[in-house]
């Protein structure tokens, strides 16, 4: 897993714990409570959590989500977007999850147009607004400081009124055991969009393979198709993530990289 994948899933399991141990953030990113450490390390410098003796705590600024994260990795996410759309047909009906990747899911789909987008993300919104042949819909719900995501029980009310063509959904943690997210806002968010599409669409770094995150999501069958980047593929990938790739593989997923 390259550094700013990890920081990122690190700085998220953090913020969503509050406090996180040593033990606990290297048993769930597969990686040595060494690299923990200096990974926090590198977070409390950056002003984003705080270090305590053996673990830390998050810095409760809304400035320390999405935008701290936005611009992590922006080109490995561009590409990604760009291969997920690939998968978008003109004249589809697409739900549209929240998160740093799915903005650029966002921005390759003005080339997929004439679609009907809902989105659950601000951010997201905001790429699609007034873009010719883009029908946009957001998704009501509470929104989320720092994230700019829509959860909460309004958000899957109007999820269980909508159907979809294809949900294209971010993801926290991919392991054998299935998707999983790291609150259960968004944990209910995701199951109820999964219920409402014909099929779902995970896009995801390759940083989330073997991470278990705090809320179970789904089985693995519950999606059809992972979009990654291309380290998905290399061969000095964590145990736990060549154990989830293999498990995908069982389960049927089709997993693409870009």
């Amino acid at each position: 897993m390259a550094v700013p994948e990890r920081l990122d899933v690190t700085l998220r399991l953090v913020r969503n714990a509050g406090t996180a141990t040593l033990s606990d953030l290297a048993a769930r990113l597969g990686v040595s409570e060494m690299t923990v450490r200096r990974d926090l390390d590198e977070l409390q410098r950056r002003g984003l959590v705080t270090r305590i003796r053996g673990g830390a705590t998050a810095v409760d600024t809304p400035e320390n989500g999405f935008a701290a994260r936005a611009g992590w990795q922006a080109g490995l996410k561009e590409r990604i977007g760009r291969a997920a759309a690939e998968h978008v047909r003109p004249g589809s009906t697409v739900l549209l999850d929240a998160g740093t990747t799915t903005v650029h899911v966002a921005r390759a789909l003005l080339d997929r147009a004439p679609l009907t987008v809902a989105a659950l993300s601000l951010p997201v919104a905001a790429v699609l607004a007034d873009r010719p042949g883009i029908r946009l819909l957001v998704v009501g719900g509470e929104v989320r400081a720092g994230e700019g995501s829509l959860a909460g029980p309004v958000t899957a009310t109007v999820l269980a009124t909508l159907s979809f063509d294809v949900y294209v959904m971010s993801i926290g943690g991919i392991t054998p055991g299935g998707w999983s997210e790291f609150t259960l806002e968004d944990a209910a968010v995701k199951q109820a969009g999964l219920r409402q599409a014909d099929r779902a669409l995970v896009v995801a770094d390759a940083g989330k393979l073997g991470v278990r995150a705090f809320a179970r999501v789904a089985d693995l069958p519950a999606a059809g198709h992972l979009v990654t980047d291309a380290s998905a593929r290399d061969p000095r990938l964590t145990p736990a993530a060549q154990e989830t790739l293999a498990a995908l593989d069982d389960a049927d997923v089709e997993v693409t990289t870009a």
